[in-house]
């Protein structure tokens, strides 16, 4: 058997050279989620907004005036931050998951497992995209909100630290539906009958308190319930829920949900086009 040639002038395939983490491979892995979205960027960001801005001013036409007030606020006041949460949790979601299938039903999966990356950097460089896009989603619509509702920011940090973990939390199930995935109609059927529903039912539109039981005990177990009454906490100072056990379950619930997406990315499970 031939020895393997070394020396200045050959490199041994397969050898990380790039120290505990391959910032230039996370780099590149992260760089390439962000422009994937911003190329079609009519489609993923302008369009959200559109959505958005369509629900208000539906709500606006059609309760706006004779709905009243909720937990205090002006309904439109209350439904703004709401509708600002599940727009950048549904769209964390599609970039993640919309990137895995699509590199699986076009066989060019093995772009991103071939290059000398860990499944830790994988997993950042995906959730890079959707925080990224998330952020981008938040900003615009909360300008929106700025100047249309003339709605300020009660708590910035706290709207900003659950704007983060909804991103996140959703960007790495969004990550475990690609890989479940082995077709574009089962990843539809995901989005459609998982996350839609639970975006829409966990109050967004109106407080969990007004619900019958045991809707309103169920409503609880559900961590988007704290990801948009967080938001709505850090945006209009109020919640269903007391802020700082919402910020508990979303952080325990994002660290259980990215291990699962680590350990299925280390194993390859299921990462075959």
């Amino acid at each position: 058997m031939q020895p393997i040639p070394s020396g200045p002038g050959f490199r041994q395939m397969g050898v990380r050279r790039f120290g505990r983490v391959n910032w230039l491979g996370l780099y590149t892995l992260a760089r390439r989620e962000i422009m994937r979205f911003m190329n079609v960027w009519q489609q993923t960001v302008f369009a959200p907004l559109m959505t958005a801005g369509l629900f208000v001013i539906v709500f606006a036409l059609a309760l706006g005036r004779d709905r009243g007030e909720v937990m205090g606020l002006p309904y439109l006041a209350f439904l703004g931050p709401g509708i600002l949460m599940m727009t950048v949790i549904q769209n964390a979601f599609a970039n993640t998951s919309s990137s895995v299938i699509s590199a699986k039903m076009q066989g060019n999966i093995v772009d991103t497992l071939m290059p000398p990356l860990s499944a830790g950097e994988i997993l950042a460089g995906y959730l890079a995209g959707a925080l990224v896009r998330a952020l981008i989603v938040a900003l615009a619509i909360g300008i929106g909100m700025a100047l249309l509702l003339e709605q300020g920011i009660a708590h910035p940090l706290w709207a900003l630290a659950f704007i983060l973990l909804g991103a996140a939390l959703m960007g790495g199930l969004g990550l475990l539906g690609g890989i479940v995935a082995q077709k574009f109609d089962q990843m539809a059927a995901i989005t459609n009958f998982i996350v839609t529903p639970l975006s829409f039912l966990s109050g967004t539109f109106y407080s969990v308190q007004s619900l019958p039981q045991p809707f309103r005990a169920l409503a609880h177990w559900n961590p988007i319930f704290y990801l948009i009454d967080g938001a709505r906490y850090g945006i209009a100072g109020v919640s269903d829920a007391p802020p700082l056990r919402g910020l508990l379950v979303c952080l325990l619930t994002v660290a259980l949900v990215l291990f699962t997406a680590w350990r299925w990315l280390r194993s390859g499970y299921r990462m075959k086009p």
